[in-house]
């Protein structure tokens, strides 16, 4: 059985009983959470804009738990979407409790050079997905009084890099929704935080041939990420114990937004 999470996780973040939806636009890191949330107690829901990333989420849930895992493939970047990942999710589960969101597509080219359709597209993937299925699972944590929501960022939502415009202003505009919703929501016991990741990848890298990269020699860490340095946090900020901490973002990303 992968290590998801470490083994001594206080007792107070189990998320046993607690049902979560995690959607993913398709990235390497979705599973490894989505495993971490298994690991710690929680049944899980994939969502998906494609079949390969919710079939990427069920193989690494199944992995770690040996339970099968129901989702929904489809773009939810408008109220018909999201209305049926929230339909697909009541067939197989009654309540939602937790909702993890990494809908990051990066997307990277001089900022006189995108064209408004490239614009219009990113922001749609990464900003309006994020708000419908905020707003949707909203809704209902609201009608129970309780939700934990956890939008995954980039670090480039506070950091300025080359050719990353459109890319950093729609990480901007989650960090901003996320804050904006901790503040309407938090009175119905709805923490809404964001946990931002840097130079990071999904693939077990040795340390030598990472650090010929010129970022990663950036990085104070000297390192790329990696999800494991993201689940122990997103299973805190998932749990019944989170009760106080809301809008804030956590940067898991070595240091690299100290970095001046």
């Amino acid at each position: 059985m992968p290590t998801n999470i470490p083994k001594y996780l206080p007792a107070e973040y189990s998320l046993r009983g607690h049902t979560s939806i995690v959607a993913s636009s398709g990235g390497k890191e979705t599973p490894q959470l989505a495993a971490a949330l298994a690991e710690a107690g929680a049944n899980v829901f994939a969502v998906g804009r494609h079949q390969d990333a919710v079939d990427a989420i069920r193989s690494a849930v199944s992995a770690t738990t040996g339970l099968a895992t129901p989702g929904y493939a489809g773009r939810w970047d408008s109220p018909d979407g999201a209305s049926d990942v929230l339909a697909s999710f009541a067939s197989s589960y009654p309540r939602v409790d937790i909702l993890v969101n990494d809908t990051r597509s990066f997307f990277a080219k001089p900022a006189a050079e995108i064209s408004m359709e490239e614009w219009d597209e990113l922001n749609s993937r990464n900003v309006r997905a994020t708000f419908m299925l905020n707003q949707a699972i909203g809704r209902q944590m609201l009608a129970q009084r309780y939700g934990r929501i956890v939008n995954v960022i980039s670090n480039l939502a506070e950091r300025a890099v080359i050719n990353c415009s459109a890319y950093s202003a729609t990480q901007a505009a989650v960090l901003s929704l996320t804050r904006s919703f901790a503040v309407e929501w938090g009175r119905s016991e709805i923490r809404v935080n964001a946990v931002g990741s840097g130079w990071s990848t999904a693939d077990d890298i040795p340390l030598d041939t990472q650090r010929e990269e010129l970022l990663v020699r950036y990085t104070p860490m000297r390192r790329k990420g990696h999800p494991r340095d993201l689940a122990a946090m997103l299973v805190y900020l998932c749990s019944p114990h989170c009760d106080y901490p809301s809008g804030q973002p956590v940067y898991i990303d070595g240091g690299s937004n100290a970095h001046p």
